[in-house]
């Protein structure tokens, strides 16, 4: 590498710079240097105070030019040339303390040195997100797991079990591809979100545990796989909600508590299912009617006018045999839907 740099060095100076500051990094990496020597490097190439912030791991370090370490708690300045150590827009940061605008260099020093403090906080203090580790996943939201092994694999995707509020998703993607970091546990993939650590919602069908504390996951884990149970794909022949929380459910958690797939399927639910071959819109229709607290905002949430609705609601009713509109009916229609999503789903 070093000659390399040098050759490069010979023909562009500041390529050649560039090479010597990445076998820098890769240097400390491969001698498990810690936080301060990652920052100090960034502060003697630059010849500017550097610093790093991790507030959710509580980390601050702060090293002059001349290699002393001396941690501020005066804010950063905007102006200062900074990038983000886990993903963009997040709280943990690395900055060089330079106010007259960035130098060549600097870009690259900021993104080997986001790059180092990040392989160090996960190697010392456990990971920022609470899916980097499948198998930990799947031995903590496992009930029959001693608590001992489920605190340990906690501690190894960087939760504290004293402290930390989580909850457990159950994911059903549209795709075969595996989620990052997910375990598969009843034909459905399994997370754990930290409440205190937002992550972008998961794509496909979600069902939401509660938050709990961590030795509670396996209950919470339980609870969102059959919240899954009651969400639906989202199209003409299977409408509904493709996210449901748990703690939402209410009596209805019962039902599902019935209805497995050697159940008997409800002469409601049959009427349901042909009906739906009259019309391409009649369960969209039937479902807009059951979760909208009027024919007017089901009207609207359908883009029709409310007179076609009713049109739409008379051919609905003469084939499911009741009054969907009245209080008592749309009861039922409500029950013969979900019990309808109970019957599709095989997880």
């Amino acid at each position: 590498m070093q000659e390399l740099a040098a050759r490069l060095a010979a023909l562009d100076p500041d390529a050649g710079a560039a090479v010597q500051v990445i076998a820098y990094f890769d240097t400390l990496l491969d001698e498990h240097a810690g936080l301060e020597s990652f920052v100090r490097g960034a502060a003697v190439l630059t010849g500017c105070s550097a610093r790093l912030a991790d507030p959710e791991r509580r980390v601050h370090v702060r090293v002059e030019p001349d290699g002393r370490r001396l941690d501020s708690a005066a804010p950063p300045d905007p102006v200062w040339p900074s990038t983000a150590l886990h993903h963009p827009g997040g709280e943990a940061r690395v900055w060089i303390e330079r106010a007259a605008g960035p130098r060549p260099l600097d870009e690259i020093v900021l993104e080997r040195l986001a790059a180092g403090a990040r392989v160090v906080l996960d190697r010392t203090r456990g990971r920022l997100f609470p899916d980097d580790d499948p198998a930990s996943v799947e031995v903590l939201l496992d009930a029959e797991a001693s608590g001992d092994i489920r605190l340990r694999a906690a501690r190894r995707l960087g939760l504290d079990p004293a402290a930390a509020r989580v909850r457990a998703l159950a994911v059903l993607t549209d795709g075969a591809a595996p989620l990052p970091g997910a375990a598969r546990i009843g034909g459905a993939q399994a997370l754990v979100e930290h409440l205190g650590r937002p992550r972008p919602a998961p794509p496909g069908r979600v069902g939401i545990g509660p938050a709990v504390p961590v030795e509670e996951l396996p209950g919470s884990w339980a609870a969102a796989h059959l919240a899954l149970r009651f969400t639906a794909a989202g199209t003409a022949v299977d409408p509904g909600p493709r996210t449901v929380e748990a703690d939402r459910l209410g009596g209805l958690a019962v039902l599902a508590e019935g209805v497995d797939r050697g159940a008997p399927v409800v002469p409601d639910v049959h009427r349901l299912d042909r009906a739906s071959d009259a019309a391409p819109w009649m369960l969209v229709t039937l479902d807009a009617v059951a979760t909208h607290a009027s024919l007017r905002a089901a009207a609207t949430a359908l883009h029709v006018h409310h007179s076609t609705l009713r049109e739409r609601m008379r051919q609905a009713e003469a084939r499911l045999g009741w009054n969907a509109v009245e209080p008592a009916g749309r009861l039922r229609l409500q029950l013969a839907l979900a019990l309808r999503r109970l019957h599709r789903t095989d997880f």
